[in-house]
This record gives C-alpha cells, structure tokens and sequence, in this order.
C-alpha cells in the first residue's frame, strides 16, 4: 500500500504560465492566514480505509482524529483518549475521551461513535482485522467511556489504533461498510473539508475549525498538540512538475510536497524557497515479484539474483547524484525503525558477485522462462527503477517480456488473483511507515501463501515486548531473502519546497497543516 506517486515530466522552467492559477484570495481575506499547498497527487477520496494512496491519509488526517498518535520514536501516545485502563490479564481494556472533542457540527463526539469507527476500521486493516479475530466484546460503557474485551491479549493495541486508517467518525458515517468509500467527510479534527468547493483534479479546500480543543504537548510526528495558525489551506492540484516549480517562484502556491528532483537545483537557489526533507522516515523501494506462478514460484530463482543487486543502482536512478539522499543498506524493515535488523544481509552487503548470481540461478532449475516486468510510465518511482531491475535480470541470465502501462494497470493487473493478470514482477517504492512492522508490510508475505512467514505474523502479533518482536523480525528477514517476495532496492528521502514564510512544520510521513505559521 501507499506508493509514491511522484510524477516526472518534460522541464520547462522558463517562465511558464500558470494554466489554472489558483486564485488571488478575496479582499477581506489575509494573505497570511491562507496557504497554498500542491500535494503530490490528485486527491479522489478523502477515506483512507477505502484507498491506500498517500494523499488520502493526509487529507483525512486534516478532518478526522485518532485515538492515540504516535511520536518521532514510534510510540503512541494519547491524542482523542485521556488515557486508558488496561486489565492484569491484559484482555479488557477501558478507554476514556478527553474533554473538548467536538464534531464539526458542534455535537459531542461520543464513545458509541468509537466502537463504531473501530468496527469499521476491523473490516479492513491488518491489525483491526487480527484484533478482530481476539475480540469477544466492544462496547460503549456511556458517552465518554468504552471497552474492548479479549479472548487473548492483544499487545499492539494502542500502535494498531495510532498508526493505522483508525479514524474517529460519527456513528452514522461509521456504519459505512469498509468496502465503500465513506462520502460525509465531518469530522473533529483541526480542519474542515469544503465539500461543495471541491473539484476533483483541480482543487480541495480545507478551513480552520474553530472548534477544535488542542491537546497541550508539543507537536510530534502524530502525536501532541495540533493548534491552528491558518484560516484556510488550498490544495492546487498541479500534475506538471514544471508549471508547479513556476507556480512557486511566482508565489503563486505556498508549499510543493514533491519537487521533481532534476528542479531541485533550481529551487535551492532561490533565497526566498527552503527545500528540506520533512519525511523523517522516507520510501522503502523495491521489486515486488508474484511468487504464485514460474519462475518466481521456484524461491531459488529470486533467491539468485540478490548477488548481483546494488542497492545504490536503483536509488541513483531515481536520485541522481545526491548520496545524503540515500541509503543502499536496507533490508526488509526500514533503517532506523525499531524492527530493522541485519539478519540474513550477507546476502545484499557483501561485494556483488554476478558470476555467483548467475551459477546460482543456473543451479535452481531455472527454465528459461520469461519475466514479464511491468513498467508504470507515468510513477516516477517505477520508470526510474525498472529499467534499472531489467539490466540486473537480464545479466544474470533471466529472460525478461518488458512492458510499459499506465500505473492503474499496473495494479490492476497485480491485484488479479495468482497468474491472471499475466506477471511477474514491478519495481515501486512505499512510504517507510508502512514498511516498520510485519502488519502494515504488505508485500511481505508474496502473492502465494506462505505458510512459515504467515506462522512467524501470528508470532509478531503474540510477542509480548520489543525484544520479542525484534527477534521474530529477524527470522522474518532470513526467511524473506531465502525465499524472497520482494527484492529490496534501498531506502531513499524527497525533500520539499516551500516559501520561506512558511515555519512551524511538523515532521512525518504526511503533510501536516497544524503548528504552520506563514508571515
């Protein structure tokens, strides 16, 4: 889930015009209280438990709240919830709201709208659904309290509510099923989406809620307080990297969360812009292969190509020449999160051996068989890597069909069940919070079942502290690069360009509107 979705173009920075310009804001309006914001891709849905795309979750996280936050070490911490009670035999825990919370219509939001959200969010997501199944009873005790009771403990509790799709939504907009997108965006959050002013690829409005109560603490990742400073937040949706880049130079937009790379020189020179990375936790790239028909089936044949795989050869394609940038050392947790480990890595660190890759990729049985590789076009991610990963298939003696589509095909196609969708293999890239732990991963456990990796989840999801965790995560890493379904291509940072008014940014892996000042 959550690609990046960054886009490459033809660049053309001299002078373009803006086509579609957001407009100048109205007389009374002060300049210094609206942002102008260009996100990385178009925003479709504001529903995140219905898209995966990264775009969503920044949007919801504008209008909707979570019960608890999670801070620059990953740890929740309480953002809706005043606290918790948590039973000796850990299976009953007790939730109580913390005052203030307002729906933007001014009602109270309620405990009953929790266990609402709750059940929806179980429909869908990896740790709701396991939660789910350790369930015996969920329930509001009144209107400020309720509790979860369990058939046997479940330890990831307050991470699977902070870190996940688990929105708080009123009751009735709740009682949507998680296989529909939800289509009344009122939420409690600090920002309140203007549905009547959205145009799908053009536009989307948000504006302060005067209603929200902060919390008090510092902001932190997800988590800590979240004041206001802005009336409004414009979202332009600019697909062209160029006319982007312009609309920022001629202040005519605030804020570009994704530059295309080959501007940023550009951008730097300017001493009225900032670029900067925000994202402490970045992209985790890869090659994610369908093990459910030939050759992939066979974990000898993917095995053999790791060998052979720099890391760096992928990053620099998409990157260029930007080594802080970068990191070539990844496994399958990403770098500098609780679960990374460097069991198994022998595989990817030692010197590149091809004529090893090669003997062993002879020595697997391997047919002949063609590798149809699919290349997205239009996601930069892809176009950049993919070239990249068929030179290294092809020099290691597999036989590659190469085609090219649109990334809505791409993932149509791979999300057709076994060999129907009549591929291989494709390279992405995912943002880094969603590759720290075995739940959120999920391309971990191939398009195939796999029985010991699924067997070591269920472990992970028992493990009752961090050390436990940590050592199934290393078991879970040996097993992914012996019998691999994905093939890990580095960890990489894309900075942002904003206007040098602009301060107070809150790091992590959205876009985040609360705590920014613009003078």
């Amino acid at each position: 889930m959550l690609p990046d979705l960054t886009r490459r173009a033809t660049l053309s920075l001299g002078g373009a015009m803006l086509t579609g310009a957001p407009g100048r804001p109205a007389l009374a309006q002060d300049a210094s209280k609206v942002l102008r914001f260009v996100p990385h891709a178009n925003l479709t849905t504001l529903d995140p438990l219905w898209s995966s795309a990264l775009v969503s979750y920044c949007a919801a996280s504008m209008i909707w709240d979570r019960l608890y936050g999670l801070d620059d070490s990953l740890t929740p911490q309480p953002q809706m919830v005043q606290g918790h009670e948590l039973s000796e035999d850990r299976l009953h825990w007790r939730f109580t709201l913390r005052d203030g919370l307002l729906w933007h219509d001014g009602s109270p939001v309620a405990a009953r709208d929790c266990v609402a959200s709750i059940a929806r969010w179980a429909q869908k997501d990896g740790f709701g659904v396991r939660m789910a199944s350790q369930m015996e009873e969920m329930r509001a005790i009144d209107d400020k309290r309720f509790e979860i009771r369990l058939k046997r403990p479940f330890p990831q509790m307050l991470f699977a509510l902070g870190a996940t799709a688990c929105f708080m939504m009123p009751e009735q907009t709740a009682a949507t099923p998680a296989s529909a997108s939800v289509t009344d965006y009122m939420g409690s959050g600090p920002f309140i989406f203007r549905k009547d002013e959205w145009v799908a690829g053009a536009r989307a409005l948000f504006e302060r809620n005067p209603r929200y109560v902060s919390r008090q603490e510092a902001p932190q990742f997800w988590a800590g307080g979240r004041p206001v400073h802005l009336d409004r937040v414009e979202w332009h949706i600019l697909p062209d990297p160029s006319t982007a880049a312009s609309a920022l130079q001629t202040g005519e937009v605030d804020w570009l969360e994704r530059p295309l790379g080959d501007l940023l020189p550009v951008l730097r020179r300017r001493r009225d812009l900032k670029v900067e990375v925000l994202d402490p936790l970045g992209f985790w790239a890869e090659v994610r292969l369908n093990t459910a028909v030939p050759p992939f089936n066979n974990p000898k044949v993917a095995h053999a190509i790791l060998p052979a795989l720099q890391q760096s050869d992928f990053l620099q394609s998409l990157l260029g020449d930007q080594p802080e940038m970068m990191n070539g050392n990844c496994g399958i947790f990403l770098p500098g999160t609780p679960l990374a480990n460097d069991a198994g890595m022998d595989l990817l660190t030692k010197p590149r051996d091809l004529e090893l890759a090669r003997r062993m990729l002879k020595e697997s049985g391997y047919a002949g068989e063609p590798v149809v590789m699919l290349e997205a076009s239009d996601l930069a991610t892809s176009a950049a890597f993919s070239p990249v990963a068929r030179q290294l298939f092809e020099q290691v003696g597999l036989k590659v069909d190469y085609q090219t589509a649109d990334w809505g095909t791409v993932i149509s196609r791979s999300n057709l069940p076994g060999g129907q969708g009549q591929w291989n293999c494709y390279a992405t890239a995912w943002a880094g919070l969603w590759i720290t732990n075995p739940a959120m991963h999920a391309h971990l456990y191939g398009t195939a079942a796999n029985p010991r990796m699924t067997a070591l989840r269920d472990a992970w999801f028992d493990a009752p502290d961090l050390p436990a965790q940590k050592s199934i995560a290393e078991q879970m890493q040996r097993q992914a690069l012996e019998e691999p379904p994905v093939l890990p291509c580095g960890q990489y940072f894309t900075p942002q360009a904003y206007n040098t008014r602009l301060s107070g940014f809150v790091k992590g892996p959205t876009a985040t509107f609360w705590n920014v000042r613009k003078t």
